[in-house]
């Protein structure tokens, strides 16, 4: 296929989990069933977010933020590979293909945006007690989202115009469950090599940038704990980034788990089980994480449902 010739090909077939078809409503089962739990997880943290006028501080503002993110990250993928399951189908048309990968890039880079955001709080909190209502503003706090879905919406239409000038064989078949970057890549015919340059300068850039923010501001954490005299002081202090510190592991070793082992065993059912850690079960924990070791929540939604 000569450079610059164009292949505008009607559809994709997505693999994804195709390859044992005895296990597919099992498959189907599970996938559905994380998914119903992570929508009403994390609607259910919105609620008590907006219902509960003691929650509507920073951090909380923040974390409903995270939770509308989730929802929609996870509803960029799983529903159609559901729906594909249940008419026994393969095919995601080109457009939706290109949709959907843009979308899932949106929502993958604020993700990991308001994790950055949410350390940059918990810094302020424990490091800067007495200035804390002063520099986390309501005017700020609706800035630092405000740019990073900017932020995220720009980096998603470059990514997506380079993909749009690639070419494609007419037929193409992904090991993936859903339209990933990085595989719609690999699958171009065309010469691909300015597409990876722009995709792993951005990943550093946009997913290196926040986490070297999140180790700093933890680190500065960690020294103003130790300064702490009491035994009391210092576990009420980490118990405040408890919650976030646990989620930023997970999503940051789920994610870094996803392309070592796609690069080390490129294997198409590895690198498809692997990618189901963050895009489905980390959105799906997080609600978990933030309720069960959270009084405020817990307070909220006890209300919620009546409990006192």
């Amino acid at each position: 296929m000569e450079p610059g010739n164009i292949t505008r090909i009607s559809k994709f077939l997505l693999l994804g989990f195709a390859e044992r078809p005895e296990l597919q409503l099992l498959i189907f089962g599970l996938f559905l069933s994380m998914y119903l739990i992570t929508v009403f997880g994390n609607l259910l943290i919105l609620l008590a977010v907006s219902s509960d006028s003691r929650l509507h501080t920073p951090m909380y503002f923040f974390l409903a933020n995270l939770s509308f993110v989730d929802i929609c990250f996870t509803s960029t993928t799983v529903p159609k590979m559901l729906w594909n399951m249940q008419t026994q189908t393969k095919v995601i048309t080109y457009e939706d293909c290109i949709t959907q990968m843009n979308f899932f890039v949106t929502f993958a880079g604020m993700d990991d945006f308001l994790l950055s955001v949410m350390a940059y709080d918990r810094f302020v909190a424990i490091c800067h007690p007495l200035q804390y209502t002063i520099i986390m503003s309501p005017r700020l706090c609706a800035l630092l989202v405000l740019v990073s879905w900017i932020t995220s919406v720009l980096h998603s239409l470059l990514q997506t115009s380079m993909v749009l000038q690639l070419s494609f064989c007419t037929e193409v078949e992904t090991p993936h469950f859903f339209c990933e970057l990085n595989q719609m890549i690999q699958l171009a015919s065309s010469d691909t090599f300015l597409d990876n340059l722009v995709m792993y300068f951005a990943a550093m850039l946009l997913a290196g940038g926040p986490l070297v923010g999140i180790l700093y501001s933890y680190s500065r954490i960690v020294s103003s704990i130790r300064g702490i005299s009491s035994a009391q002081g210092k576990y009420k202090a980490f118990s405040t980034c408890a919650s976030h510190l646990s989620v930023v592991s997970l999503f940051y070793c789920a994610s870094l788990g996803v392309y070592l082992s796609s690069a080390a065993t490129h294997s198409s059912r590895s690198s498809a089980t692997a990618s189901v850690m963050y895009t489905v079960v980390t959105p799906m924990l997080n609600p978990f994480i933030y309720s069960l070791r959270n009084r405020d929540i817990k307070r909220a939604l006890k209300r919620i449902v009546g409990i006192q």
